[in-house]
């Protein structure tokens, strides 16, 4: 009976070790395909496209991965660029959208807290230049 529960045990850790792994994996297949979608989308100058891209690629967060911290100046350059053409309601969309991506990647820490900080400080000072719709 003993050598059953451990071989049910065994059985059992390998599979939750399994799983995670394939989990996990996914996760960061996931990742770089958004990522790859929304470099696809900013290359044919396709805003909308390339924002879905990048925060989607936030989404997809890994702990430490380096594609999370390029989609995250990726979704900056396109609201530096949005400001610097005047349009301030496409540069609130990015730095929005940035901002709320590592919000909602909440895990056993805040990831993303300088890049929150920073977008709290551009839409601060956009707003007031915000035009009625």
């Amino acid at each position: 009976m003993d050598e059953r529960i451990k071989k049910t045990a065994v059985n059992a850790a390998v599979i939750i070790v399994l799983t995670l792994l394939l989990f996990l994996a996914g996760t960061w297949w996931r990742l770089e395909a958004q990522f790859q979608a929304g470099e696809a989308a900013f290359t044919k100058g396709d805003f909308t496209g390339a924002l879905a891209g990048y925060e989607s690629a936030i989404h997809m967060y890994i702990p430490s991965h380096p594609t999370i911290e390029k989609a995250a100046q990726k979704l900056w350059f396109l609201g530096e660029i949005a400001e610097r053409q005047g349009d301030v309601n496409r540069a609130l969309i990015a730095y929005r959208a940035l901002r709320s991506a590592f919000y909602a990647d909440r895990w056993l820490v805040q990831p993303g807290t300088e890049w929150i900080g920073r977008c709290d400080q551009k839409i601060a000072m956009l707003v007031p230049l915000q035009r009625e719709r």
